[in-house]
């Protein structure tokens, strides 16, 4: 999982940043060239991976049920998946092919079928033998010479729906796309968003114990990381420190950290950094647990924080506190937004995205982003079991940036956090 911070390095660094770069994580490498051993913090840390239970096949087979029935809601009369999340959270099949097409379609009465490269059947059929249809899966082959969307197109003639009506699910590519329309011309094509979404945004008690072990997961890796810190130590020394916290812990994870004016940046920067007494410094990220995400943001002071970061830490809690009271079954995700908004506005730090510039909070699940979405505007209303983020920020461009961030989990009658708040810059891990 490639990091924000990475992402930005890779793709638009300068030649005079790179330069610098490099020299950083040479001294990152040297810091820890004497170390033969983890630090306390980290060596103390003991695996949880057998805490992650996985998701059934009768879960899955659940899922799809669940699906058929918001189709028929939605006059569907069929859905096609791709390579991506919503074809392992229907199936456990994790694909990759490229260029090539493989699909799952599921009609909303029938049974559902497989389009494979041929070359690629072998593979297919072994991940296929775990889906909720695994023990008899009708599985479409086609040669390189010939068209997959030909084999979709007689599926569902064959299923009796060829001028049905045909759900994408929003990530499949515009040329598989294009080809399934042409070839099943009498066919029309729609989102199958409202079924993807609607199944995925609701969770299970299997799938919230999954998040909320992820939750804390990275959370613990972030304390441990966090007491391993000196003055002068540098950010990929740092974020090598909270990976290794979350490898000690059983589990594949990490973070980007953010130093001084650089916390400024929501989603970072590519500035080479170094941790220094009375800097904040800003850690964002998280883990998978059994494919499921923890997102969490801690920001904290090596030393002693001056008042108005302070002043600025304790508006950034009391806007998280009042999204969290905000969110209840019912509510709009906008209004929960606006509740964390006007905390920040009334703090002197308003209008609107001028300091708290992103909205509070996304979706997650398999996803670290998906529905719903906590911003202004949206009008969704918030079921038991959903789960979001909940970062409020305040960004002062040229000092620093605050944020908070934990996963939130809408309840019967209020919400959650899967992980305690911070007390305070300089307590970060305290235990409110």
């Amino acid at each position: 999982m490639i990091s924000r911070r990475r992402f930005l390095e890779v793709s638009g660094v300068t030649a005079g940043m790179a330069v610098a770069s490099h020299s950083l994580v040479a001294a990152a490498a040297a810091e820890g060239a004497d170390d033969a051993s983890l630090p306390p913090s980290l060596a103390k840390l003991k695996s949880r991976k057998d805490e992650a239970t996985p998701i059934t096949r009768e879960e899955r087979h659940g899922r799809q049920e669940r699906a058929r029935q918001l189709m028929s809601k939605n006059a569907l009369d069929a859905i096609v998946l791709m390579e991506g999340t919503s074809l392992r959270y229907f199936t456990g099949i994790r694909w990759w092919g490229g260029e090539r097409t493989f699909a799952l379609v599921l009609p909303t009465k029938g049974a559902a079928f497989y389009v494979c490269p041929a070359f690629e059947e072998g593979r297919a059929r072994e991940q296929i033998a775990n889906a909720p249809d695994g023990e008899q899966p009708d599985v479409r082959v086609w040669q390189e010479d010939e068209s997959p969307y030909q084999r979709i197109a007689q599926g569902l003639q064959e299923r009796g729906i060829a001028s049905g009506k045909l759900g994408l699910e929003e990530t499949v590519r515009f040329v598989f796309a294009d080809g399934i329309a042409k070839a099943a011309s009498q066919a029309t094509i729609a989102s199958a968003t409202p079924v993807t979404a609607g199944c995925r945004m609701i969770k299970s008690a299997r799938e919230i114990a999954l998040m909320r072990l992820a939750a804390q997961v990275t959370l613990a890796a972030y304390e441990a990381a966090y007491l391993a810190v000196k003055d002068g130590m540098t950010q990929p020394r740092l974020e090598d420190l909270v990976r290794k916290a979350h490898e000690q812990l059983g589990f594949t994870g990490g973070a980007d950290v953010q130093v001084g004016e650089f916390s400024a940046f929501p989603h970072g920067s590519v500035t080479p950094q170094v941790v220094h007494e009375g800097t904040i410094v800003l850690m964002d990220g998280g883990c998978a647990v059994e494919g499921y995400q923890s997102d969490i943001t801690r920001t904290y002071v090596l030393g002693k924080a001056s008042d108005k970061m302070k002043s600025v830490f304790d508006i950034v809690l009391r806007a998280q506190s009042a999204a969290l009271a905000a969110a209840r079954p019912g509510a709009e995700c906008g209004s929960v937004d606006a509740a964390a908004r006007k905390v920040v506005t009334d703090g002197g730090f308003g209008p609107d995205y001028k300091y708290f510039t992103h909205r509070l909070g996304h979706g997650m699940g398999m996803d670290g982003h998906e529905w719903p979405y906590l911003v202004r505007g949206n009008p969704t209303r918030l079921q038991a079991n959903m789960t979001t983020s909940n970062e409020p920020g305040i960004y002062i461009r040229g000092e620093f940036g605050i944020r908070i961030e934990d996963d939130m989990h809408i309840m019967e009658n209020g919400a959650e956090l899967f992980t305690p708040k911070p007390l305070s810059l300089e307590e970060p891990f305290g235990k409110a």
